[in-house]
C-alpha cells in the first residue's frame, strides 16, 4: 500500500509552462499535471493507455483526426498508440492515469516534453 498527498510529491518542472507529479503503482500511473495557457505537447503517441481528467481550465486535444476541446469536469479516454496533441487554452490542472505506467516519464527520457523541445505559440 501506497499512501501520499501531493503536497509531499516532487513538482517537477519539464519547461517553463509545464510542471508534473506522479505517483506510480506496479501497474498504474497517476500524474498531476499543471499546463499554463499556451503550453502546447507536440504529438506523440505512446503504448500506455490514458485517461485524462480536467480539475481546472481546459485543454484543446488533436486525435484522429478531430479537435476536442476537454474542460473542467470532463473525461478523454486515450487507447494506446494512438498520435494525440495538446493545448492548453487556459491555464491548466489534469490528472492522467497511465496504463501501464509510462517508463519515459519514470526515466526522465521524455524529451518531446522538455526545455526547448517544447512548442510555443
Amino acid at each position: 500500500m501506497k499512501y501520499t498527498a501531493w503536497k509531499d510529491v516532487e513538482l517537477e518542472q519539464l519547461n517553463p509552462l509545464l510542471d508534473r507529479q506522479m505517483i506510480t503503482g506496479d501497474k498504474v500511473m497517476l500524474a498531476r499535471v499543471l499546463l499554463k495557457r499556451g503550453c502546447v505537447v507536440p504529438e506523440h503517441s505512446h503504448e500506455n493507455e490514458q485517461v485524462t481528467y480536467i480539475l481546472e481550465g481546459a485543454l484543446k486535444f488533436w486525435i484522429e483526426g478531430k479537435e476536442i476541446i476537454v474542460r473542467t469536469g470532463e473525461v478523454l479516454c486515450i487507447p494506446a498508440n494512438v498520435p494525440h496533441k495538446a493545448e492548453a487554452v487556459e491555464d491548466t490542472i489534469d490528472l492522467d492515469v497511465f496504463y501501464p505506467p509510462r517508463q519515459d516519464w519514470i526515466n526522465k527520457t521524455d524529451g518531446y516534453l522538455r526545455g526547448a523541445s517544447i512548442d510555443r505559440k
